[in-house]
């Protein structure tokens, strides 16, 4: 193979990596368009979406019930449920706890104080 061919064959293997290229840099272009248009109407969906949950009381009230359960779930504080009515389960697990620490920057209020 004479020098003239390996050069013509290197140049026909890098227009086509290049045109492979373009075409890759393209796809990826056209989604990130795509994604940009679902990001920009993603709040205009969930606004539409609330303000029909808001028409019912009870869905509206069940949604915020869930979101302020994830909430908690997501924090750091330890929950512990008791079943209603049982003041004694109450009274027990708040003392196995121990005293009351304040947040920081926050004195802890006693009665009387």
């Amino acid at each position: 193979m004479s020098w003239d061919t390996s050069l013509q064959c290197w140049a026909i293997k890098q227009e086509g990596a290049n045109q492979v290229s373009i075409i890759a840099s393209t796809a990826e272009r056209q989604a990130a368009i795509e994604f940009a248009k679902a990001a920009a109407l993603r709040p205009r969906i969930v606004g539409a979406a609330l303000q029909q949950a808001a028409h019912d009381p009870d869905i509206a009230q069940a949604m915020f019930e869930i979101l302020e359960s994830q909430k908690l779930v997501d924090g750091e504080a330890d929950i512990t449920l008791v079943p209603a009515g049982n003041e004694f389960m109450k009274q027990l697990i708040a003392s196995e706890q121990g005293p009351v620490s304040p947040a920081p920057g926050k004195k802890l209020k006693t009665p009387g104080a």
